[in-house]
């Protein structure tokens, strides 16, 4: 009876239960490999895998686990066992974490320093492009002659470096944003299949040309002035709009002239011999009659 019980709680809660979170940062350093987990999982346990690349039939081999590294709570995992099992030592290393029969996707190892299969290269970042430069004469190279190349793979930090360039030895990657920082990450291609542990990513920012630096500067200037200049005159609109009519009032000027005295307009005065009249010659009283 509690045996059932118990099944009753515990079973739907495994099936429910979502896988866990795969590991992070995963690196290898002289053969130690290293990840992190997902600080919010807990009750995980880790399984590192590796896969040998088998020249004769131009392929990477199937994954297999690595010894003792099966279903371990640690960080961390000694792999050296797996150097001798495969040509220059090319192989490709994945981690997984585990709970409760579920799994996480298994995520890929990259070379912290490299090795004779995992090249090593410096970046030069230019104005629009960042140059990767690789060299042409590694083991590697030189045992699988015109068969093998490097693969680069770059793109924006923070984003999937999903575009790449192949080439033999250095590469320039052109057309990219100025003021951008732009990642890489290189592998070793055998015909049409990556080899080996690629690369940890390196990241470089694209310098700004000198020109649009220029109007960078200019830019930030004008938004400045704007910010200062502005305030100040809408504080004059506001409150000090007739002290601004004032001083906006162009200088005023008198004019002597208008002190002088207005003379009054000459009337023409008509001489009485141009006048038409009677002459009257006696006066003498009128009694009114009532």
């Amino acid at each position: 009876m509690l045996l059932g019980v118990l099944c009753i709680l515990f079973v739907p809660q495994v099936f429910s239960e979502a896988p866990p979170a795969p590991p992070q940062d995963i690196q290898v350093d002289n053969w130690l490999l290293r990840w992190s987990p997902d600080p919010d999982d807990g009750d995980v346990t880790f399984t590192a895998q590796y896969s040998r690349f088998l020249q004769q039939c131009n392929i990477n081999g199937v994954w297999t686990d690595v010894p003792y590294c099966v279903h371990t709570s640690l960080n961390s995992c000694n792999v050296s066992s797996i150097k001798a099992r495969s040509e220059y030592d090319c192989v490709m290393l994945r981690v997984r974490a585990e709970r409760h029969g579920k799994n996480s996707t298994s995520v890929q190892a990259c070379s912290k320093h490299g090795h004779l299969c995992t090249p090593d290269f410096n970046l030069t970042a230019r104005p629009g492009s960042l140059t990767v430069h690789l060299s042409r004469n590694t083991p590697f190279l030189r045992e699988h002659a015109n068969h093998a190349k490097y693969r680069v793979y770059y793109g924006k930090k923070g984003e999937a470096l999903q575009d790449y360039k192949d080439g033999l030895a250095s590469v320039t990657i052109d057309e990219l944003q100025e003021g951008q920082r732009y990642c890489t990450r290189v592998q070793y291609l055998y015909h049409k299949n990556t080899v080996g542990l690629p690369t940890c990513t390196q990241c470089e920012l694209i310098p700004e040309s000198d020109s649009r630096r220029t109007v960078t500067i200019v830019s930030l200037v004008l938004v400045g002035v704007l910010l200062l200049v502005f305030p100040v005159i809408a504080y004059f609109f506001l409150f000090q709009r007739g002290r601004l009519k004032r001083w906006l009032q162009p200088p005023y000027t008198f004019r002597v002239h208008l002190l002088e005295p207005i003379l009054e307009p000459f009337l023409p005065i008509h001489s009485s011999t141009e006048e038409h009249y009677d002459v009257i010659t006696s006066m003498s009283p009128v009694e009114l009659r009532e």
